[in-house]
């Protein structure tokens, strides 16, 4: 493939700042770096670099792709936990973003309120990454495409279903990703979890241009000619004290055997973003069976973080 400098400086917040040519390439420079890592093979562009990895929630992908990525591109990751600065209560975040951006020459961050990464990219002077929000989570939906292309070959055209909380942070990201990617996007929810209005009608637009299609249901049926089924878990971080009430609204929403069939297709994949409640969202025959790539989906995390990073802050080689 050929190396490009264009992305170079920039943030990564939301999938609807990158065009599907942009999109593209993270995902071909992640498939090179991959195949490259398989080989043994890394390339030092981050070499010199040292990156800030802010958690105000925890995670296993997310903390992990992000250390491992830049140790094998030559950088140094500094885990920097909820109790370890003063991000917006001693400190303003504006503060903060400029004492960091002085320091680090790029920040990660995983936490609540998305305003947070945006103050970040605008006041630290550097690429700034979006480890996950309440309203966003691109990362994993780069490593959510990478799998879906190394499985099907190509994404435009394929036909995506995603079940469950139609509006959490994993539903408006996928929503984006598809629209923009040409994948035929489907959320089949309870209407009281539906995306907000305003979302949904910029992915519709999105939509027109890429040639793909939005569908907002509740019914389950829709599932028919899907290639893709996915779901996430019923409660996200900080909602909790809904865990019964969700879990009641969404039991006709799991992925189970009986709803995998009615696909029409023996070739439907499963993915979750993990980590799954096996017996909720999905059950565990469908988890552990051969349609479910969450594995894969869960090491293209790497990859792709991986990409996201040597794309916007690495030294490209020749």
């Amino acid at each position: 493939m050929e190396w490009n400098n264009a992305l170079k400086g920039r943030s990564f917040l939301t999938l609807k700042d990158f065009t599907p040519e942009e999109i593209t390439y993270f995902l071909d420079l992640a498939e090179e770096l991959k195949k490259k890592k398989k080989e043994g093979i890394t390339f030092n562009t981050l070499k010199g670099k040292n990156v800030a990895l802010i958690f105000e929630k925890p995670s296993t992908r997310t903390r992990c792709s992000f250390t491992i990525g830049c140790i094998d591109e030559g950088g140094h990751a500094e885990y920097l936990g909820n109790e370890e600065i003063q991000l917006g209560h001693k400190e303003s975040i504006e503060d903060t973003a400029r004492v960091l951006g002085r320091m680090f020459d790029g920040i990660e961050f995983r936490g609540f309120e998305h305003e947070k990464v945006e103050k970040l990219a605008k006041y630290s002077g550097v690429p700034v990454w979006n480890g996950l929000t309440d309203d966003y989570h691109p990362t994993q939906i780069l490593a959510d495409f990478l799998t879906m292309r190394e499985h099907f070959g190509y994404l435009k055209g394929l036909n995506f279903v995603y079940l469950g909380d139609g509006r959490n942070n994993m539903a408006n990201s996928l929503m984006i990703g598809c629209a923009k990617m040409g994948v035929n996007f489907t959320i089949i929810a309870p209407k009281e979890l539906w995306p907000g209005k305003e979302l949904t009608a910029l992915c519709e637009e999105y939509a027109k241009v890429s040639e793909s299609s939005i569908t907002i249901t509740d019914d389950v049926e829709k599932v028919a000619g899907a290639d893709v089924l996915y779901t996430d878990v019923w409660c996200s971080m900080g909602e909790e004290d809904k865990a019964a009430e969700r879990v009641a609204l969404l039991r006709p929403y799991q992925v189970n055997a009986e709803l995998m069939a009615k696909t029409g297709k023996i070739s439907t994949i499963f993915l979750h973003c993990l980590p799954a409640v096996k017996g909720n969202e999905v059950t565990e025959e469908v988890f552990e069976s051969a349609n479910s790539l969450v594995f894969d989906e869960a090491e293209n995390r790497m990859h792709t973080i991986k990409a996201v990073m040597v794309a916007t802050l690495g030294e490209l080689p020749e």
